[in-house]
């Protein structure tokens, strides 16, 4: 199992020295890989920054909202990044939801799992025609390029095309990543019940139809672990993340991860709550039964061996988030690894 660490937010996003020194820590200590999340910053940049100041570590966007981005935008900066770090670059994809793509962004939501499949294979078909020299010809109801001319296509494409990996939760977005992507980003609000008993089955069946079987395709998944070096700090992460569960919880589309574990009339009361702007209120209803099912829950090492016990030989990559000293990254690293 890869182990790979995660920042999107907070100090090591604050400055290009706080990228370069985050990036060039996790290949010293022996990351895997550095994945960005597109929470407040662009998730493509660092990475540049990264390619630059590192050797040997992958780089990742887990995930980068596609639909906030044309099909040849993302195909020139996955090209740009894979060949600036010599083949070290994964494009990882989310849909997000509806509101924040029509609100926030001001793009086309025409339904998450239909577009995207079309986004990615638009993505491909420009792919084939850099790197294969295919036509470009690809026509769907959301996405059409059919024009790309010599001077447009890069001539350094030594390193080949990126993989793309899509972020899913619910069955038809598990279906769209089986049938087009290379693996799967396993939303954080899952647990270890409705990974093994809904997604992985889906994914073998979808597969299947590609010829392909769970060895050919890649599981990503960022775990949620609560933890700290004292009991202050443990509090506090344990409350932070029982936030992001309701947050996420409050999600329509995530209510069949609930539903597995008989919770499944949670979902509306939390999605009533953000209608009416109680985000503060979100935490008070995820119990601690809640909280030790979605999260590893203890201090680093006992909590990095919990995860291990929960998804070791089921996940390919484990994310960890990177809001911890050095010392504790080591050691939840080396706990995980075994």
């Amino acid at each position: 199992m890869k182990i790979d660490g995660m920042f999107g937010v907070g100090e090591a996003m604050e400055t290009t020295d706080a990228i370069i020194r985050r990036a060039q820590q996790l290949e010293e200590l022996g990351y895997d890989g550095l994945l960005i999340a597109e929470i407040s910053h662009d998730p493509f940049l660092p990475l540049a920054l990264a390619a630059h100041h590192t050797s040997s570590i992958e780089l990742r966007t887990a995930i980068a909202v596609a639909f906030a981005r044309s099909p040849m935008n993302l195909a020139n900066i996955g090209h740009d990044l894979n060949a600036l770090s010599d083949g070290r670059f994964t494009l990882g994809l989310g849909s997000q939801i509806r509101p924040h793509i029509t609100k926030r962004f001001s793009m086309p939501w025409h339904g998450p799992a239909r577009q995207m499949q079309e986004l990615i294979e638009s993505v491909n078909a420009i792919w084939d025609c850099w790197y294969d020299g295919k036509p470009l010809k690809y026509t769907g109801d959301y996405y059409q390029h059919t024009l790309m001319t010599p001077e447009f296509s890069p001539p350094n494409t030594g390193a080949g095309r990126p993989k793309i990996m899509m972020a899913a939760v619910g069955p038809l977005m598990v279906k769209t990543a089986a049938a087009v992507a290379d693996g799967i980003i396993i939303h954080p609000f899952c647990t270890e019940a409705y990974l093994k008993q809904e997604m992985l089955p889906k994914l073998e069946t979808e597969l299947a139809q590609r010829g392909k079987t769970l060895d050919d395709f890649e599981i990503q998944y960022p775990a949620f672990i609560a933890t700290g070096e004292t009991e202050e700090e443990l509090v506090k992460s344990r409350e932070a993340i029982r936030y992001r569960i309701g947050y996420y919880a409050s999600t329509p589309a995530y209510k069949g991860v609930l539903d597995v574990h008989g919770w499944g009339d949670l979902q509306p009361v939390l999605n009533k709550m953000t209608k009416e702007g109680k985000w503060d209120e979100l935490a008070g209803e995820i119990s601690d039964e809640v909280l030790e099912t979605f999260a590893a829950v203890g201090e680093p090492v006992p909590a990095a061996n919990l995860v291990r016990d929960r998804f070791s030989g089921v996940v390919d990559r484990l994310t960890l988030d990177l809001r911890k000293n050095s010392d504790t990254l080591a050691e939840q690293m080396s706990a995980i690894r075994g």
